[in-house]
């Protein structure tokens, strides 16, 4: 039976290693969980007299260095003075050289939110009027890269060894308690202990090149070392370190003294003890989460952050539980096999700590979106959809466990349930008379070697080695019936393939939750754009006295949220070089964040054009282009392409006096 599995679980196990490569791989760069609400001067104007400074709001507070904000001219090289200051609330400002000539000044940034993730961007403005910049690719790697990959990896590993470990010990203390001296569960949490501590020492050695530079090659500088020990990730992960040195012991007492225990007051009580210190080590553990990232900021910390720890356990009693089980379906020797009994009380555990994931899973999503809006149109709101999906189809797969549970019955040492009683009886009693008979065998191989040995007519030594061969051939032979006896049952055969399934979608759940919690919430989405928006609104040069044109086109590109209008702003709408900016909305006024958008220029008297402009994306809904020439004044016709789709995108054009 065993060889015929093997394959299967091991073509299983690559699918589902495959499956996760790819969510992680599509993940891409860890996405800001603070973002830029606001900027003086705002991206895209162009200011008579150059600023003394540079100032940055976030929606929410963030870490600074001494190169976080940097502002270039338009060759390139940096005019900013000093170090960025937080001047009030989520406000941050840079002081700025004086006397800075005419041009195009591009002002990068790069920082750490107050959940753990690094913010990075660009964008630019204009001093006296526009000019062409030789500055490009400003936006630091930060969060990306190869580095962001192998980080984001480590959390998956971290979140997985923190689930076998803390879920495994659950499914010994509260299920089955036989199980702490089966020898496939010992190697599965004390694996779950080694995962956990070496993703822990990965990122906390990745944390510095991931929210600076990038580069794999500062992974051991100890100089970015010290800066995150300094901060509240940092923290975060030593505390954990040091959490693991009690789950260490925890795990040598459950997996050493507590099995040589015998039944009774004193194994209780050791009981007892190990599960109020196994909750507050795994509590702890779950906290050390909880206080670095999503939950320690935003709308409600001090409740957000234990309803945070409430979930990772529940999820952590619920999945690594199921790990447990499935090992120990698979696993347990036929000596040892895991009683009904004990697949009946994870059923129940499962069952609450199920429940415990609705109501905290709940309140976690109305905190982080917001709005139900938010569900479809932000990135994390469409993660979260599908999370919600594997969770409702793990739950049934769950369900389908619980039937076959149900029909589970104790068979002794393995034997089918519909045998008579008799048999069962005797199968059940196979294992002590297999190995009494075994001691007979080498006590009767011992006693015809000494008595050969006497008379000098035999050598004692073969005899007892032979007897004890054949002890051993016999134990290994009823062990071998009495597991195709154990196997031959239906219903555990039922229950293991549908917690094996159970397993199988667990992996991916897991896969898709690490990616969500890089993720910047909706709720923040949301409001970032909508002060992307009115910042356009507000900065938008429209009256004609500037000597700037406006020009508002709605499109509609005939698909699935196909509808919005793109917004031109061309300065200062003369011959020569201009500044253009693009702003995609929704009908509602937010930022509408579309795959592409083109500009095309043509003046039709003159037979001119096309003229093809591919603006740089700069953020949500809002694209920029630099230096765009004008030949000649006239009535332009001026197209927008907007692409909403791989296959649905529209051109919508007005003419307009420039020059």
């Amino acid at each position: 039976m065993t060889r015929t599995i093997t394959p299967r679980l091991r073509t299983l196990v690559l699918l589902l290693l495959a499956v996760t490569g790819a969510l992680l791989a599509g993940a891409g760069p860890a996405s800001a969980h603070a973002a830029l609400t606001g900027s003086d001067p705002a991206q895209g104007v162009v200011v008579k007299k150059a600023p003394s400074q540079v100032s940055l709001t976030f929606s929410e507070t963030v870490a600074m260095t001494g190169d976080s904000v940097r502002v270039l001219d338009p060759k390139g090289r940096p005019v900013q003075t000093g170090t960025p200051a937080n001047v009030s609330g989520t406000t941050y400002a840079v002081r700025l050289k004086s006397g800075l000539a005419e041009g195009t000044y591009t002002v990068a940034y790069q920082v750490v939110s107050a959940d753990s993730h690094p913010v990075a961007g660009a964008y630019t403005f204009s001093v006296g009027a526009p000019s062409p910049t030789v500055v490009s690719g400003t936006g630091p790697a930060a969060g990306g890269g190869t580095v962001g990959v192998l980080y984001g990896f480590g959390r998956y590993v971290s979140y997985a060894g923190f689930l076998v470990l803390a879920g495994g010990a659950a499914f010994v203390l509260a299920c089955w308690r036989r199980g702490a001296g089966v020898r496939a569960l010992q190697r599965l949490v004390v694996g779950g202990w080694l995962a956990l501590t070496a993703a822990t020492l990965w990122l906390l050695l990745l944390r510095g090149a991931y929210t600076t530079s990038g580069k794999l090659a500062d992974v051991l500088d100890l100089d970015l070392l010290g800066q995150v020990l300094q901060t509240k990730t940092g923290a975060a992960l030593v505390s954990r370190l040091l959490l693991l040195a009690a789950a260490a012991l925890f795990v040598a007492v459950l997996f050493g003294a507590y099995t040589r225990r015998e039944e009774g007051e004193e194994k209780r009580d050791l009981t007892f003890g190990l599960a109020v210190g196994g909750t507050v080590v795994a509590a702890g553990l779950a906290s050390s989460w909880a206080m670095a990232e999503h939950a320690s900021v935003g709308l409600q910390p001090g409740i957000a952050m234990p309803v945070d720890v409430v979930h990772l356990l529940a999820v952590a009693t619920w999945l690594g539980g199921l790990t447990a089980l499935l090992v120990a379906l698979y696993r347990a020797p036929a000596e040892t096999p895991v009683e009904s009994a004990a697949v009946h009380r994870f059923s129940r555990l499962a069952f609450g700590s199920v429940l415990a994931l609705v109501v905290t899973g709940v309140y976690q999503s109305w905190r982080q979106l917001g709005s139900w809006s938010a569900f479809t149109e932000t990135r994390y709101g469409q993660l979260l959809l599908v999370k919600i999906g594997l969770v409702a189809l793990l739950v049934g797969v769950a369900a389908v466990s619980r039937r076959w549970t149900a029909r589970l019955a104790d068979t002794g040492a393995g034997a089918p349930a519909d045998r008579p009683r008799k048999e069962r009886v005797a199968s059940a009693a196979a294992v002590p008379t297999a190995k009494a008979s075994a001691r007979a065998s080498v006590k009767a191989g011992e006693a015809a070697g000494t008595k050969g040995a006497e008379t000098g007519k035999g050598d004692g030594t073969g005899d007892s080695r032979r007897a004890a061969q054949l002890a051993r051939q016999r134990a290994a032979a009823d062990a071998a019936r009495r597991k195709r006896l154990r196997d031959a049952d239906p219903n555990r055969f039922g229950l293991r393939r549908s917690v094996l399934a159970e397993a199988g979608v667990a992996v991916v759940l897991l896969a898709v939750t690490t990616v969500l919690t890089q993720t910047e919430p909706g709720r923040t989405e949301q409001q970032a754009e909508a002060a992307t928006a009115a910042s356009a609104r507000s900065s938008s040069p429209s009256s004609p006295a500037s000597g700037a044109l406006t020009l508002d086109m709605p499109f509609d590109t005939g698909g699935t949220d196909g509808k919005g209008v793109a917004r031109i702003d061309l300065d200062p709408a003369r011959v020569g070089g201009n500044e253009m900016h693009v702003y995609v909305q929704r009908p509602n006024g937010r930022a509408f964040d579309v795959p592409e958008v083109k500009v095309s220029f043509t003046l039709e008297a003159k037979k001119i054009g096309p003229l093809p402009v591919n603006p740089d994306h700069i953020t949500t809904g809002h694209w920029s282009a630099s230096g765009v020439q004008i030949p000649m004044a006239g009535d332009w016709k001026i197209a927008v392409t907007v692409r909403t789709s791989d296959i649905d995108q529209a051109t919508v054009s007005k003419n307009a006096q420039i020059g």
